[in-house]
């Protein structure tokens, strides 16, 4: 699928109107019309076992079941045999139906964070270079017209080596838009050990684990990482890039995947 498809949004799918009245601090009353974000619950159901409950945008949801599943370290890409819409319910089949009741163990038992966030290793397998210069000039990427009406979506888009956009998602969630990203690129074959992923949120440990379970190497957003999303970043040997702006960025963890050669470009 071309680019243009892949990030080709319809409105209708992530936007409601509503009429509010408007109060100024000197008193003047107004009735408008706002965008609003709209939100969805969507149960995800792998090998007939309810994993989670998802609130998301109501758009690209078989591609956030992908992304979901790979993210999460739930399943590889090759271990998922089918997955399917049915209503609000994302039902998948994978092959390690071991890992799969495990997971819900632990989740369920409150330890998923420590079996899943410290324990798993987690091996990034990409020698390809990413130069500062192409990272600069990916920052209009992180526009989107979408939040600019509602102000209440996040944005993550897939970028290739050399700077140029793959697709990008828009979603309520920052989480939920990384896994749809990487389910999209997962269902068109995409290389993602050789793009990199751009953001709008902050980098938790839970987002750095999921870019990285991906496979992608390096992790770029415009707001700040979190303590634990260094920490998982050095771990793991994903690049983490925060504050990125039109003349600014910050390396957190593994500059090394960085090239700075003025030939690179």
């Amino acid at each position: 699928m071309c680019v243009s498809q892949m990030n080709k949004h319809n409105n209708n799918d992530y936007i409601s109107t509503y009429k509010a009245l408007e109060i100024s601090n000197n008193g003047d009353q107004v009735y408008k019309e706002y965008n609003v974000a709209k939100e969805a619950t969507f149960d995800l159901i792998i090998n007939d076992i309810k994993i989670a409950s998802i609130l998301t945008s109501p758009s690209k949801i078989k591609e956030l079941g992908i992304g979901y599943i790979v993210c999460e370290g739930i399943a590889k890409a090759h271990e998922i045999k089918s997955i399917e819409l049915e209503g609000t319910s994302i039902k998948a089949q994978v092959e390690n139906s071991d890992d799969v009741e495990l997971w819900q163990e632990l989740r369920s038992s409150g330890c998923i964070g420590f079996r899943w966030e410290n324990s798993e290793e987690i091996t990034i397998d990409s020698n390809t270079l990413f130069h500062y210069y192409n990272v600069f000039n990916t920052t209009t990427y992180l526009k989107s017209g979408i939040h600019s009406v509602t102000r209440g979506t996040h944005l993550a888009a897939l970028i290739d080596s050399r700077g140029n956009l793959i697709s990008s998602c828009v979603d309520i969630g920052r989480h939920n838009a990384i896994d749809k990203v990487v389910g999209e690129a997962i269902l068109n074959k995409i290389e993602l050990s050789s793009s990199y992923l751009l953001s709008t949120g902050r980098q938790s440990a839970g987002m750095v684990l999921k870019v990285a379970r991906a496979g992608i190497p390096l992790l770029v957003t415009k707001s700040a990482p979190l303590d634990t999303g260094i920490d998982a970043a050095i771990r793991t040997g994903l690049c983490l890039i925060g504050f990125l702006s039109t003349d600014k960025m910050t390396i957190f963890a593994n500059e090394d995947r960085i090239s700075f050669t003025t030939n690179g470009v």
